[in-house]
């Protein structure tokens, strides 16, 4: 059997193809694709007060979170899972706080209820008692 002679015209015309394709795809896409500079420009003058308004405060957001994950990856354990215990201490130190200052304001209708009612106030109450 006599072996096939190869097609060395097609092999060519596929690999030209084939690079224009990998390489002019994205350069397509980087050429068309406006820069941010040219997106804020085209703002509406409303938009654009709100964002200049706004930029300092979204990178402050954005230090804080890169801070955050730069501490979270300290750890030994997967930044989510630091990340999710963080949150769950964030929030008990929050419902901390609110029952604390919940307490707080228990106590002061108790005391303004006593001086309503012309009792004394625990705090000179208690203080005779001992």
């Amino acid at each position: 059997m006599a072996k096939k002679p190869v097609n060395w015209w097609l092999w060519t015309k596929m690999l030209v193809v084939g690079g224009a394709i990998c390489v002019g795809g994205p350069a397509l896409t980087r050429w068309v694709q406006p820069t941010d500079e040219e997106l804020f420009q085209r703002y509406n003058p409303e938009l654009k007060k709100r964002s200049l308004e706004r930029r300092v405060e979204r990178q402050q957001e954005f230090d804080d979170f890169v801070t955050k994950l730069k501490e979270y990856s300290k750890s030994d354990k997967p930044i989510w899972i630091v990340q999710a215990e963080a949150e769950k201490e964030r929030a008990k130190q929050a419902s901390i706080a609110e029952s604390l200052k919940l307490a707080e304001e228990v106590k002061a209708r108790r005391e303004a209820i006593r001086r309503e009612a012309g009792l004394p106030t625990e705090s000179t109450s208690s203080s005779d008692t001992r």
